[in-house]
């Protein structure tokens, strides 16, 4: 059986991303493990294929469409937002200016609804502040959602700070005319999960791979290409804060924008 392996959720310069899982399928061969890179297109059945050996998801579907899979552990990134293991969303909109109270009927745009950083987070910002918009824009990608601002199809957005900083990085004109207005809470960052049917020893050779990857120098060059300082193991309890913020959102009367 091939065991797959793919990054799909910070893939916006493919060729970092294409190294970083070359890098890691040279470590796990080290230690006697072959994996298949992949670039999956239906996300949901990818993560939850009896044949996947590593991933990366986020913290939403992980604790309301994931249950079974196993959870190895998070980055750590190089991104202002980020801090450890934990990251956060910034609030983009087009003037400077603005906070989020001056969107109340305004229209938000979303990449997915099960996203935590761009939905969740949102909805529970929205939520705290009594927000409620006219239109919510579900755009499919963050990046699009940066789009449908910067087009003026939507007036503000919550986007994960990593895939903010790589936009910065390696399409600085998508984020052109944009502003960063505000900030949510940090959450643990996008979990590294793989199968329920992976044993406890290949978990332990997965974390160890992962703490090789980011403490040693030979690979420095492929995790800076794409932000990674660090690793840590976590667990799925360490993603109840998820469903808190969803739960908290409720409890004010808001449960979807």
């Amino acid at each position: 059986m091939h065991h797959l392996l793919a990054l799909p959720m910070y893939a916006i310069h493919p060729p970092a991303t294409h190294s970083l899982m070359q890098a890691i399928v040279s470590l796990l061969a080290q230690h006697g493990t072959e994996a298949q890179p992949v670039w999956p297109e239906d996300l949901l059945t990818h993560w939850r294929d009896d044949r996947l050996l590593l991933s990366q998801t986020c913290g939403y579907p992980l604790m309301n469409q994931l249950p079974a899979v196993g959870v190895v552990g998070t980055f750590h990134y190089q991104a202002p937002g980020c801090s450890g293991r934990d990251y956060r969303s910034w609030l983009v909109a087009r003037d400077p200016q603005a906070t989020l109270a001056d969107f109340h009927g305004q229209r938000a745009v979303a990449n997915s609804l099960d996203s935590h950083s761009g939905y969740n987070a949102l909805r529970w910002m929205a939520a705290r502040q009594g927000i409620t918009f006219s239109r919510l824009l579900l755009s499919g990608g963050h990046r699009l959602s940066l789009a449908a601002i910067r087009e003026a199809r939507a007036d503000i957005a919550a986007i994960d700070c990593v895939s903010w900083a790589l936009l910065a990085r390696y399409a600085p004109d998508e984020l052109r005319g944009l502003h960063i207005i505000g900030e949510t809470p940090a959450a643990p960052g996008l979990p590294l999960i793989t199968a329920a049917t992976t044993s406890a020893d290949r978990l332990s050779i997965l974390r160890a791979v992962l703490h090789q990857l980011v403490s040693d120098p030979v690979w420095r060059r492929v995790c800076d290409a794409s932000l990674i300082s660090g690793f840590s193991p976590v667990q799925r309890h360490d993603y109840q804060i998820v469903q808190a913020w969803e739960e908290q959102a409720a409890a004010r009367g808001i449960t979807r924008l």
